[in-house]
């Protein structure tokens, strides 16, 4: 099993062959790779293939000291993905592990097939919605997501070659198609654009829309790691322009779109009006809510006070949590939820679907609420109480400066004697609204966002954000 690999710039480096040693430190994933919930970094400077290789031994090796054997790799359509998934599937191998290789597809995907196949855990090689010259992993051990102090330990880990173990290529896709296509069937037949943005979710939409009733429009469906038509972050007003156009040129009732490995979804209505996620989130409790009276909804801080306001007005338990959709998914497990979800898109639905976090899933789950909601998405929109909010905006900081920000602008709000909940991030309240900041877990960034009943209250906010910024040495346009 040894060849010889080519990093990104065509230099050769010496591939470790089975029962070699492992590798050495300069075969390792980068420390500022290792992110808060996955690893994520430039392909060819902070990961390579010795490094997704090394990463699949100490995986193996931790799995094999927790009693598991048998786990599954998938990835994403990344141009790099390839190289990575096999140098990985490497390292689990000669680390003793039996491996499922599920090939291209949605993040999703590959955490149905655990549930479906009965796995010990997952890699999934994937940077989600992050640059095309980036690549990292997601990892699964036993039934929980590895991140924080873990992550880092897993990486870092001890490396024991044990030999014996072995490879399969198994399709799930037809299968994965099939489940959602069942879950779909009281859906009404609407005419829906999706815009798959060149992502891992081509393959499976192209197959969906085939068992789904109404009318369907394409777009982006083919795999192209370099996203040439846009950037596949669909938190992110731009990227759904073209879904907006083909809504209203073809008259759709509504569009749907999915970020790099199908585990954030975006929506728009048939006006062509951006429907944010915790909007979404809003529509999906109301329609649960009525089947499932005094259900527990969870959603993460940078969510609308709207939504929490309209869960409880439903008759439902709204509850906060903090940002990253780890913490909403632990947060929905610890509170027995049925319904959470986060501004960026994740949404988890812990009745019917394993409790992960599905783009597809959720795309469909929409179709059903749409198909039951009179005056359809639009009318759903029309019905909000107004507000006026920033998007999501992402500040740019080095990755070792953003716990110092944000440290430093809560020092500065308690010596003020302001009232928040540091676990949460900073959610300051005030007479004209709130607004949040709070470190990226998967970025170089600062995320904030600011509501307000009123526009000069939003504009209020956003000064005063800008000031505390400033005062950390940050020039930033929010």
């Amino acid at each position: 099993m040894s060849l010889e690999a080519l990093d990104d710039t065509g230099a050769g480096a010496a591939w470790p062959a089975a029962g070699a040693a492992a590798p050495g430190p300069l075969g390792r994933i980068r420390p500022e790779a290792v992110r808060a919930y996955d690893i994520r970094g430039v392909a060819g400077r902070d990961i390579d293939r010795a490094g997704a290789y090394a990463l699949g031994l100490s995986y193996a090796t931790a799995a094999r000291e927790a009693g598991l054997a048998r786990v599954g790799v998938g990835r994403d359509g990344r141009m790099s993905s390839p190289a990575f998934e096999q140098a990985l599937v490497w390292g689990l191998m000669d680390g003793g592990l039996s491996v499922e290789r599920i090939g291209l597809g949605p993040t999703p995907m590959l955490g149905w097939a655990v549930r479906k196949l009965g796995l010990d855990g997952a890699i999934m090689v994937t940077a989600s919605h992050n640059p095309p010259g980036e690549n990292g992993f997601k990892i699964l051990l036993g039934e929980q997501r590895v991140h924080g102090a873990r992550l880092k330990a897993l990486v870092e880990g001890a490396t024991v070659e044990r030999g014996g173990g072995a490879a399969h290529r198994v399709s799930v896709l037809e299968t994965y198609v099939e489940d959602l296509a069942r879950a779909a069937a009281d859906m009404a037949p609407l005419k829906v654009a999706w815009d798959c943005g060149n992502g891992a979710t081509g393959p499976v939409v192209e197959r969906l829309v085939r068992r789904l009733p109404g009318e369907h429009r394409l777009l982006n469906a083919h795999v192209d790691g370099r996203f040439p038509a846009h950037h596949p972050d669909p938190a992110v007003a731009e990227n759904l322009v073209q879904l907006a156009e083909v809504v209203l040129a073809e008259g759709c009732d509504l569009g749907v779109a999915f970020d790099g490995d199908g585990d954030r979804i975006g929506v728009v209505d048939a006006q062509g009006r951006i429907l944010w996620a915790d909007q979404l989130i809003l529509l999906l409790a109301r329609d649960l809510l009525a089947r499932r009276p005094g259900a527990t909804v969870v959603a993460d801080v940078k969510c609308s006070k709207v939504l929490f306001d309209g869960v409880r007005q439903a008759g439902g338990r709204a509850l906060i949590s903090p940002s990253g959709y780890v913490h909403v998914r632990e947060a929905i497990q610890a509170e027995g939820a049925l319904l959470g979800g986060e501004l960026s898109g994740h949404i988890f639905f812990a009745d019917g679907w394993g409790g992960v976090d599905d783009a597809l899933y959720a795309a469909v789950q929409t179709f059903l609420a749409v198909s039951r909601l009179p005056g359809g998405l639009a009318s759903f929109r029309d019905s909000l109480p107004p507000t006026f909010t920033t998007p999501e905006l992402r500040i740019p900081c080095p990755e070792a400066r953003k716990a110092e920000v944000v440290a430093e602008v809560a020092r500065a709000l308690a010596e003020e004697g302001a009232v928040f909940d540091p676990a949460l991030g900073l959610r300051v309240e005030g007479p004209d609204g709130w607004w949040l900041l709070r470190a990226s877990g998967t970025e170089p960034k600062l995320t904030c966002r600011c509501e307000s009943l009123h526009p000069d209250g939003l504009e209020r906010l956003r000064v005063e954000l800008k000031r505390r910024l400033a005062g950390c040495g940050l020039d930033a346009d929010v």
